[in-house]
């Protein structure tokens, strides 16, 4: 930020420091829509719309959970668009809330005030360079009191998994702050209803080729009046199950392979328990000699069909790709 300091023509910042002039953004904020959503936010929702419209995104749209405080109240008193959504859960009110949506861009974020909006230039400028999703690395610049300690560690752990399983460096994939071009996202399929959402749209980044990038951004610790409405074991739980589940669709060989291996590991294990028997003691087990083979078997096929299911995936990846360039060129060409 000391750069913008250095610039005469900008305008202050609501936080003191000096907010990115019209001239010197890649895009138009009237061509970006914020989307909140929220449940009991009352505490919070306020400000993080005063805070997004003082760097002049006016475009804000609240997609309520049906809130039983005065979250929605406080959100059209403040100027923004509200829905309620028809559903529940995260994933769901993200779905719907592309639906009123008629701009090229959109910045997501939560209506808990953890989320900087002085942020929001960073977040999008990538999109002018040709990105299609832009994920914020709360790791970055973290309070200390954010993030409790049991949920830092499942991050990193959820992290690292995600990179195993689906081969991409996102660095932080349950990351809110998320910035999309409304033309990607209607181009992935998402079914997730709860905190998944930003696991699935990780995993459906990579899956279609997505143009995605990181970038550094701060979080701050939540109101004290403010409630979360996360469960850090059940949800965490919750995330490593999509992880393993989404691959079935993206990286199959891991999805079959992983059972693959352990039906030959365990089959090794009871076939060596059952030759040792034999070969000390003169003991035959030929139950466990034919449950032995047959984890074995088993554990062959499952690694077969995921090898196979893996070259299906790729040649359609790639298929899929060439349609998607040929589709955009073949756009650019018409009048």
């Amino acid at each position: 930020m000391d750069d913008d300091a250095a610039r005469p023509d900008a305008s202050p910042r609501p936080d003191g420091g000096v907010a990115v002039t019209s001239e010197e953004r890649s895009l138009s904020p009237d061509d970006v829509c914020i989307l909140l959503p929220t449940l009991e936010e009352e505490a919070t929702i306020g400000e993080v719309i005063d805070g997004f419209a003082g760097y002049g995104y006016t475009n804000v749209l609240v997609v309520d959970g049906d809130s039983e405080d005065r979250t929605r109240e406080i959100a059209r008193e403040r100027g923004a668009r509200v829905i309620t959504q028809s559903g529940s859960g995260k994933g769901q009110a993200v779905r719907e809330a592309l639906d009123h949506v008629d701009v090229p861009y959109v910045l997501m974020a939560d209506g808990d005030g953890t989320y900087d909006p002085a942020d929001a230039d960073r977040m999008l400028e990538p999109l002018a360079n040709g990105y299609e999703h832009v994920i914020g690395n709360r790791f970055a610049d973290m309070d200390d009191d954010a993030m409790k300690r049991l949920n830092g560690v499942g991050n990193r752990l959820i992290n690292r998994a995600f990179r195993f399983i689906h081969g991409a460096a996102y660095e932080d994939i349950l990351s809110g702050y998320r910035a999309f071009t409304t033309e990607s996202f209607r181009r992935i399929s998402l079914d997730s209803d709860g905190f998944t959402i930003e696991t699935e749209l990780a995993v459906e980044c990579v899956k279609h080729g997505v143009e995605t990038t990181v970038v550094p951004i701060s979080y701050r610790a939540r109101p004290e009046d403010s409630e979360t409405n996360l469960h850090p074991v059940r949800d965490g739980g919750t995330i490593l199950l999509a992880l393993y589940s989404l691959a079935k669709t993206n990286n199959p060989l891991f999805y079959f392979g992983f059972f693959g291996f352990a039906g030959i590991a365990s089959g090794s294990v009871i076939a060596l328990y059952v030759l040792s028997q034999w070969v000390w003691y003169g003991t035959g087990h030929e139950i466990l000699a034919v449950v032995s083979a047959a984890a074995i078997l088993l554990g062959v096929q499952l690694l077969m069909f995921g090898v196979l299911s893996d070259m299906i995936v790729t040649l359609h990846r790639e298929q899929r790709r060439r349609l998607e360039r040929i589709t955009r060129e073949n756009g650019r060409k018409e009048p």
